[in-house]
C-alpha cells in the first residue's frame, strides 16, 4: 500500500512502523524468495502475500529507529497437484521460514482465475450448444459470473477433490448494454479451475429472454431533471488531518491504516488524546467475513451463497476512486499495492478516500432566561473503501466523530442479482422487478472483527438492557426502569442477539481502568439496523457461515483466530473459525478481548431497487461510557461568523 495524496500516486515512503503494509519491493522480494525455493513449481498460483503483522508486544513497544523485523505470509496453490500450501518468509533475512501443506482446503477464487474462467466458458463447445437453443449466437455479448461452489452436501463423486465454481450467464444486447436484464435462465456450468476447463453444462430447460432494457447510464435512459445548483465543499486552508507514511491524527484521533487483499481497509491502533495522553480504544478493526444468501430454492439460485471476503477477497475487487464522484472534499488517498496470482506487483490507485464532512449539530444549548446560544457544529472524518463484487457495489465507512463516537457504516448499491420467468409466472421466493425479470429475496451479512483495548488490554465485556421496575414501595407510581448490566464471562455467553425493544447493547470495559467518579471506563456497542438470518440452522450457509446465527460473538485473543468462518472457507463444509474456536467456552473476562458484532441488510426486492439500487445503510456505533469524564466536545471551538451563513436569506412562510 502506498501512501498519496491527490489523484495521483506519490513514491512510497520508507518503512518507518511495524504495521507498515508490504510495498511493491517487498512483494517483488517475496516471490522471488518463493520461486528460489526447491519447494516451488512453474504451476503454482500466489493465492495471497500479506505481511506477518508482529506481535502486540513488538507493535506497542516500537518506537522510530527501532529494528524492523518484516515477514510475509503467502498461500499458493499448486494447479496441477490441486495442493494449498502456506508460506511464512523472511523478508529481512531473505529466505524461507516454513513452506507447509495444508490439506483439504481450496484458496479463496483469484481475480484473474474469474477471468480465465469467463473466457474458456465462453469458448466450450457444449455450452455454446446449449446457448444456441435459446437463440444466442453472438458469445462476445456474454457476460459469465463465476460463483464460488459452496458445498451442499450432495456434489456428484465426479466433482470431489476438484476446485470448482458455478458459472451463470447473462448476454448483452450490444457491447455496453446492461446485460443483467437478459439473464440466461436454466443454465450452468461446472468448472474446474485447476483444469481450466468446462466439467459440466447442467441445462434445466430454455426460459424466454426478458425483453426490457436495464441501461441505466445517462445517454441511454433520457429526461434528465435539472441539474442541481452547485453545491461545493471548500476547506480554503486545507484539511484538518494530518498524514505521516500510514499514521493519521485528526481532532484528537489517531490511527493507522491498512490493507490485506482479503479483508481490504484495516485499521490499526485506534486512539484518542485526553488531556495530552494517548488512550487506545481498538487495537485492530476490519470487515472480517460477509456472505450472501439468497433464499430462493430453485435449481438456479439455491446455490448463490457467496462469501465474499473469505471467497473472493475484497482488496482484490476494490475500485479505483475518484474525485468528485466517490468523495466530495479535500481528499487523502491511499493507493493499495497488491498482486496477481502470477506474482505481478497490482498498484491500484485512490484505493482509500479520507476526507472530513459536516454532520450537523455537536451540540447545543439556548439559556431561554438569558438568550444566549451556545451551539457547535459537528465534523466527522470519513476513510472509506469501495468494493465491486460481480454485479453489487458495496462501501465500508468508517467515521470518527469529535465527541469520541467511531461508527461503522456499509452501503449498500449497484445492481441485483436477477433470473427470467417465463411470461405471466410469478414465484413467491422473490419479486418481478421488470417484465419476465426476477430477482431473489436474499440477506447480506457482515462480520466485524474488534480487537479491543479499551485503555489498555485487559477487557471485559457485560451485556446491558433496560427493564421496567415492578409497581411496589420501590416504584409506587410505576415509572421507574433500570439499566441491568450482567458480566459476559466466557465466550458462549457471549453469543448474543441484538433486542433492540429492551434497548440491549453491550459495554466493553476496562476493570482495571476508573475515572475520576470510580467507573471502569468503557465503551459500548450500539446495534444499528439488523435482522435474522431466515435460512433454515440445518442449511448449508448456516453451517458454512455459523457467525450469522449470533449478533455478537466474543473471543480472547489468538493471533491465528483471524476470520469467523476460517481461513479457507471456499468449498467448505462448515464448522471452522468462530463456532469451532468457541465450543471450548474459554474465559473472556479481563482479558485481551475480541469482539465480533454481525450486522444482517435484509432485501425483499422492489421495482424501485432497479435497474441499480439507490444507496442502502447499515452498521453501527460505538460510543464512550465512562471513557471521558465529560463531554469530550466541549473544548470543540465555535464556528466562524461566516460559516454559518451566506449572506442570502431564503425563507417560505
Amino acid at each position: 500500500m502506498i501512501a498519496s495524496t491527490g489523484s495521483t500516486a506519490s513514491v512510497a515512503p520508507q518503512l518507518c512502523h511495524p504495521l507498515d503494509p508490504l510495498n511493491a519491493e517487498e512483494i517483488t522480494a517475496a516471490v522471488a524468495i518463493m520461486r528460489a525455493s526447491a519447494h516451488y513449481s512453474p504451476q503454482m498460483r500466489f493465492a495471497s502475500i500479506i505481511l506477518v503483522e508482529p506481535s502486540k508486544a513488538v507493535v506497542l513497544g516500537f518506537t522510530a529507529g527501532d529494528h524492523i523485523e518484516r515477514q510475509a505470509c503467502a498461500v499458493l496453490l499448486d494447479n496441477a497437484a490441486g495442493a494449498t500450501y502456506e508460506v511464512q518468509i523472511s523478508l529481512t533475512d531473505h529466505a524461507i521460514i516454513s513452506w507447509v501443506h495444508v490439506a483439504g482446503v481450496q484458496p479463496g477464487v483469484m481475480l484473474d482465475e474469474f477471468f480465465e474462467c469467463e473466457a474458456a466458458i465462453k469458448n466450450d463447445t457444449a455450452f455454446q450448444a446449449a446457448l444456441r437453443k435459446r437463440g444466442i449466437t453472438d458469445f462476445s455479448l456474454l457476460m459469465v459470473d463465476p460463483w464460488s461452489a459452496g458445498n451442499y452436501g450432495d456434489e456428484p463423486a465426479s466433482w470431489q477433490g476438484r476446485r470448482l465454481l458455478r458459472a451463470l450467464t447473462w448476454v448483452r444486447s450490444d457491447p455496453t448494454d446492461n446485460g443483467y436484464a437478459y439473464p440466461v435462465e436454466g443454465l450452468v456450468a461446472i468448472f474446474d479451475l485447476n483444469e481450466m476447463r468446462v466439467l459440466e453444462v447442467l441445462d434445466r430447460g430454455v426460459t424466454p429472454l426478458p425483453t426490457r432494457h436495464g441501461n441505466y447510464a445517462p445517454d441511454r435512459i433520457g429526461g434528465l431533471r435539472e441539474q442541481p445548483k452547485p453545491l461545493e465543499v471548500v476547506q480554503p486552508e486545507g484539511p484538518g488531518f494530518t498524514v505521516d507514511g500510514y499514521h493519521v491524527t485528526w481532532q484528537k484521533w489517531s490511527f493507522r491504516i491498512g490493507w490485506t487483499t482479503r479483508e481490504g481497509l484495516v485499521l490499526h491502533t485506534i486512539g484518542y488524546n485526553d488531556g495530552g495522553k494517548e488512550r487506545p480504544i481498538i487495537y485492530r478493526a476490519s470487515l472480517a467475513e460477509m456472505t450472501v444468501p439468497y433464499g430462493d430454492p430453485h435449481e438456479n439460485h439455491r446455490c448463490k451463497n457467496a462469501f465474499d471476503v473469505g471467497e473472493y477477497g475484497l482488496g482484490t475487487l476494490a475500485n479505483s476512486l475518484t474525485l468528485g464522484c466517490d468523495c466530495l472534499g479535500v481528499i487523502h488517498y491511499f493507493d493499495a499495492v497488491m498482486h496477481d496470482s502470477r506474482g505481478q506487483v497490482v498498484k491500484l490507485p485512490n484505493a482509500v478516500c479520507m476526507h472530513e464532512e459536516d454532520y450537523g449539530i455537536l451540540w447545543k444549548h439556548v439559556d431561554w432566561r438569558t438568550g444566549h446560544a451556545e451551539v457547535r457544529r459537528s465534523r466527522r472524518l470519513v476513510v472509506s473503501f469501495i468494493a465491486t463484487v460481480g454485479n453489487y457495489e458495496y462501501g465500508y465507512f468508517w467515521y470518527f466523530y469529535q465527541d469520541g463516537t467511531i461508527q461503522y457504516e456499509v452501503k449498500l448499491t449497484g445492481i441485483m442479482h436477477t433470473g427470467a420467468l417465463p411470461p405471466g409466472e410469478t414465484r413467491p421466493y422473490g419479486s418481478i422487478v421488470a417484465p419476465g425479470l426476477y430477482t431473489p429475496n436474499h440477506q447480506h451479512f457482515f462480520s466485524v472483527r474488534l480487537d479491543m483495548m479499551v485503555d489498555g488490554l485487559e477487557n471485559s465485556l457485560y451485556e446491558v438492557h433496560t427493564e421496567a421496575e415492578p409497581i411496589g414501595p420501590e416504584n409506587p407510581y410505576g415509572n421507574a426502569f433500570v439499566a441491568r448490566k450482567t458480566l459476559l464471562a466466557t465466550e458462549q455467553q457471549a453469543q448474543q442477539q441484538i433486542d433492540p425493544l429492551n434497548a440491549r447493547y453491550w459495554l466493553i470495559t476496562n476493570p482495571t481502568a476508573h475515572n475520576s467518579l470510580g467507573q471502569a471506563v468503557g465503551y459500548k456497542l450500539m446495534p444499528g439496523e439488523n435482522v435474522r438470518p431466515f435460512v433454515h440452522p440445518e442449511s448449508s450457509v448456516s453451517k458454512r457461515a455459523a457467525y450469522i446465527t449470533n449478533h455478537l460473538w466474543a473471543t480472547p485473543y489468538r493471533p491465528d483466530e483471524k476470520y469467523p468462518t476460517g481461513d479457507y472457507p471456499n468449498q467448505h463444509p462448515g464448522g471452522a473459525g468462530l463456532p469451532a474456536w468457541t465450543a471450548a467456552n474459554r474465559s473472556i473476562e479481563q482479558t485481551d478481548l475480541v469482539v465480533w458484532y454481525t450486522i444482517g441488510a435484509h432485501h425483499i426486492p422492489r421495482p424501485e431497487d432497479w435497474p441499480v439500487m439507490p444507496c442502502s445503510y447499515i452498521g453501527f456505533m460505538l460510543k464512550p461510557v465512562g471513557f471521558f469524564e465529560r463531554n469530550p466536545g466541549l473544548d470543540v471551538p465555535p464556528a466562524a461568523d461566516h460559516a454559518c451563513h451566506n449572506g442570502h436569506n431564503h425563507s417560505m412562510g
